[in-house]
């Protein structure tokens, strides 16, 4: 019988808990408020279909042939262009999904035990990344406009045990839709740049704003300082599996390194294909389209949250751009016992607990408003409330 012996970094990999829960969500009949999928209304298929023709045509011994690891350079170019603020090309590198930027950020810069700081909550896919290099991650104390300046220098650490970097989603973020306040990236920025702290701000969703845009990247203010992250997952489509990093050159060498000993290089006819599609300013006339839709959905939920839940003693917030609401449950409630308890009645949340890298706060929850439709979204947001209704804390 063969023994596998697992590396200790192993046993600290678990599986998504919004993975596990989207096998729940494909079951007939279950409205989905769960996964943070963009909707498959906003995905050009048209373009696509064209821009597959235009590579394979004109291109098509490139495309499909192994590649450069740094990326596709016209593509490379496309992503510093469109980013604010002066980007040199050779400082982007085109990754595997933003989610392999993580990957090759946390191989690069953490070693076993590591401090490593995150807001709280955080985003669960960073979780999933930073933790088989066995760091310690350390939550900063954040408000409604992003972590606090005074526990993210109380956190930093000294010496051998000051924090290699702070990872950061500014706008809109995943889990809790909220946006980090101009007065507090500033603040964040000047004083990682004072204690020397590395900072890594993941961006996948800044563009999807819907009344006005986000204050500028804290990269744009530090670039030398920072690790910057997008991905074209959620304004072209996520199946494309393309994402970016922005470095500064002191650090870039090895981020290539570590993406050449991962995959070689991100699929070069998907690279092609995006920027034959992005080509004549598409993006500018495409993510309205996207920002338009998502606001709708949002005030869908919205209004349905004000309607069914009225009474009950949950709160919400009203993100400004992105797919995700964050929801509060009344004291002694707990989302994850709740949520067999909705899927029995056809509705499905995240719970929020797992977004925290420790001490999970049990009454959250997430919620995603842009996959279901506006009569979805009220008749799951009405079963949700009825769940709670039901299983109340008596008083």
């Amino acid at each position: 019988m063969t023994n596998w012996t697992l590396a200790a970094r192993a046993a600290k990999m678990n599986p998504s808990v919004i993975r596990e829960i989207l096998k729940v969500t494909e079951k007939p009949g279950i409205i989905s408020l769960a996964g943070g999928l963009p909707s498959p209304k906003t995905f050009p298929v048209q373009e696509f279909a064209q821009a597959c023709a235009t590579v394979l045509s004109h291109d098509g011994q490139s495309a499909l042939q192994y590649a450069a690891s740094e990326g596709y350079p016209a593509l490379r170019e496309a992503v510093a262009k469109w980013l604010p603020w002066d980007v040199d090309p050779a400082q982007v590198l085109i990754t595997t999904g933003s989610q392999q930027g993580l990957d090759l950020v946390a191989k690069v810069l953490v070693d076993a035990g590591s401090r490593v700081l995150v807001e709280t909550p955080t985003y669960l896919g960073a979780l999933q990344a930073f933790t088989p290099m066995e760091p310690h991650i350390v939550s900063v104390a954040s408000d409604d406009e992003g972590p606090l300046v005074e526990d993210f220098v109380a956190q930093a650490g000294s010496g051998t045990d000051r924090a290699r970097f702070m990872y950061l989603l500014p706008n809109f973020q995943n889990p809790t839709g909220r946006t980090m306040s101009e007065a507090r990236r500033a603040a964040i920025s000047a004083k990682a740049a004072e204690l020397g702290i590395p900072l890594i701000e993941d961006n996948p969703y800044g563009d999807l704003w819907f009344d006005q845009p986000p204050p500028a990247p804290l990269t744009a203010r530090n670039p030398e300082g920072c690790i910057y992250l997008g991905s074209f997952s959620k304004v072209l489509a996520p199946g494309l599996r393309l994402g970016y990093v922005v470095a500064p050159k002191a650090i870039y060498p090895k981020l290539l390194q570590a993406k050449q000993a991962a995959d070689l290089h991100t699929p070069s006819f998907n690279q092609r294909i995006v920027a034959e599609v992005l080509k004549d300013g598409f993006l500018e006339r495409h993510v309205p389209t996207i920002r338009a839709l998502y606001k709708q959905q949002r005030n869908a939920m919205l209004a349905a949250l004000e309607r069914e839940m009225a009474g009950l003693g949950v709160r919400w917030n009203s993100p400004a751009g992105g797919m995700f609401l964050w929801l509060r449950l009344p004291e002694g409630m707990n989302a994850t016992l709740l949520l067999p308890k909705a899927v029995e009645r056809n509705v499905a949340f995240v719970p929020g607990a797992a977004f925290y890298a420790d001490h999970g706060d049990q009454r959250t929850l997430r919620l995603s408003f842009v996959t279901a439709s506006a009569t979805q979204i009220d008749t799951g947001i009405a079963a949700l409330a009825a769940t709670i209704r039901e299983h109340l804390p008596q008083a």
